[in-house]
């Protein structure tokens, strides 16, 4: 979060919102106020860099989607395919459509495991999330 604050820091200037002027030294030039916002250029201000980071990452990076990942490690722990009777299903959808509760359960449980791992990054509390080493790369070539 260090390294990501630091270049919100980069691609943004400080902005008196009183004055409604950028103030790139840190301090108003006409209040002389240093309780100043971030200005990101097409974007917005507001105060604070997590809205920054947030922006630039969901712009630069492309977020994953967790029912493929799971439906990919189901996919590569078992048989793509399972035998019922005389048919040859596919054994993601025969568990979704069994028990769709505990497969939702056991997928969220999936992502909060790389997200404990640190495998998964949010910068959102869980609406989208980013390959870690996407988020590193985003990071050396930005700063």
């Amino acid at each position: 979060m260090e390294k990501l604050t630091r270049i919100a820091f980069q691609k943004t200037t400080s902005f008196c919102y009183g004055c409604y002027k950028k103030a790139p030294t840190g301090v108003c030039s006409i209040c002389h106020s240093d309780d100043l916002m971030r200005l990101l250029e097409g974007v917005g201000v507001e105060y604070g860099t997590d809205w920054v980071i947030e922006h630039l990452i969901d712009e630069n990076l492309d977020s994953i989607d967790t029912d493929e990942i799971f439906e990919s490690m189901i996919d590569d722990c078992y048989s793509e395919t399972v035998k019922v009777g005389f048919m040859e299903l596919s054994t993601v959808d025969v568990m979704k459509s069994q028990d769709p509760i505990y497969w939702d359960i056991a997928k969220n449980e999936y992502i909060d495991g790389l997200v404990d791992n640190e495998e998964l990054l949010t910068f959102d509390n869980g609406s989208t999330y980013f390959w870690r080493h996407d988020v590193k790369n985003y990071i050396e070539l930005n700063l």
